[in-house]
């Protein structure tokens, strides 16, 4: 398929509270590295700033990053400021916020409901921005949110943050974020051979709320990316469209909800153009079967 020339309009749209967005996003982490976070060898500047310039020009209006996202040379929240700002009326910038990292990129203990404040205005500083469109508390296995989720409940009254979204979240955790304040996404790991998460998707779908899936394409890869072999279901769908199987995967994820925004990180022009053409596959419900099946996405 021609994928350069593919809009990700093609993915149809969702609203996130006021704001409407492609389906098809674009997650930022790999624009720092070859690996996340301070891991493998540094981007070039100059193409990372690149993709996402093509990344809007194909249309591509809801980005995801976090400051917690950089390597030994590159921000991703920097990279974002520099290619694309003054930001169009358009763009929905979401960031996460809850895990921290040292100067020399160590894990340190995630920030407590009094410091996430600190953490949304580092944000604020990277992006250059006087507001953040959207923030996703990201749980760092505690059972309750309530606190946290009431701090940023507090920065939204306050004007610092438009809309408010939880990140590797249960349905319990929805239920404690929505008894505070709206819930406008929820981001969770979820993809084709994935075990879990469809009871999640099924309470955004009841409740209207964007399910954004991450590592749509790596999978049990997570950070490293698609490091296994490919699942000959895949392979066999990938051949009926002329796609390739990471492009298979994004199309599955799209057919799990007009809700489900999938947001696919690169720091590769070519790769982020099959990204976005992946949201004009149409797969037959036998393929969306087929797919179904592979290591127990159905479960």
């Amino acid at each position: 398929m021609t994928s350069g020339t593919v809009s990700a309009a093609a993915s149809g749209t969702w609203r996130l509270g006021d704001l409407t967005v492609n389906r098809i996003g674009f997650g930022a982490m790999r624009l720092t590295g070859s690996a996340a976070f301070h891991e493998g060898v540094p981007r070039d500047r100059g193409q990372s700033i690149a993709v996402l310039r093509r990344a809007v020009e194909l249309g591509v209006n809801h980005i995801d990053t976090a400051a917690f996202y950089f390597s030994r040379l590159r921000s991703a929240n920097e990279l974002i400021n520099a290619a694309l700002a003054p930001y169009a009326d358009d763009l929905v910038i979401a960031t996460k916020v809850g895990p921290a990292r040292d100067a020399s990129g160590e894990w340190v203990a995630s920030a407590r409901p009094e410091q996430l404040r600190g953490q949304v205005e580092e944000n604020l500083r990277q992006l250059g921005r006087d507001h953040l469109d959207v923030v996703n508390l990201r749980i760092m296995g505690q059972s309750s949110v309530s606190e946290h989720f009431g701090a940023l409940a507090e920065l939204r009254d306050a004007g610092l943050v438009r809309h408010l979204g939880i990140s590797n979240a249960r349905p319990e955790h929805l239920a404690q974020a929505r008894a505070i304040a709206p819930v406008v996404c929820v981001q969770n790991a979820f993809g084709i051979g994935s075990r879990s998460g469809r009871e999640m998707l099924a309470a955004c779908a009841e409740h209207g709320i964007a399910f954004v899936p991450f590592f749509s394409i790596a999978g049990q890869g997570r950070e490293a990316g698609a490091v296994q072999a490919e699942h000959d279901e895949v392979l066999a769908v990938a051949g009926a469209h002329g796609a390739s199987p990471a492009q298979v995967r994004l199309a599955w994820s799209l057919r799990q909800g007009a809700h489900v925004l999938p947001i696919p990180g690169t720091g590769n022009p070519d790769h982020l153009a099959a990204n976005v053409a992946a949201g004009a596959i149409r797969l037959t419900e036998q393929e969306v079967r087929l797919l179904d099946s592979v290591g127990g996405a159905a479960s």
